[in-house]
């Protein structure tokens, strides 16, 4: 799983729009504003979000109070 603010994190470092993010996850572009405005996705469907960030390099980590995103230049 994912948070909002890691989705968004990832898909502005790979240089991605809302768009670009939804057809490489294969799901709508609504659902990917309502994860990343924090509102509830199914998990399969998060799942295909994390999956498309991932593929482009996003590596997601989180700790303590602390979430984080890293990706390729």
């Amino acid at each position: 799983m994912i948070t909002a603010t890691q989705s968004k994190m990832a898909r502005v470092a790979l240089n991605w729009t809302t768009s670009d993010l939804a057809q490489n996850a294969g799901v709508g572009r609504a659902t990917v504003a309502r994860l990343e405005l924090g509102q509830p996705i199914a998990e399969t469907t998060m799942a295909k979000i994390r999956g498309a960030l991932e593929a482009g390099g996003a590596i997601f980590s989180a700790t303590d109070d602390r979430v984080t995103v890293s990706a390729p230049r």
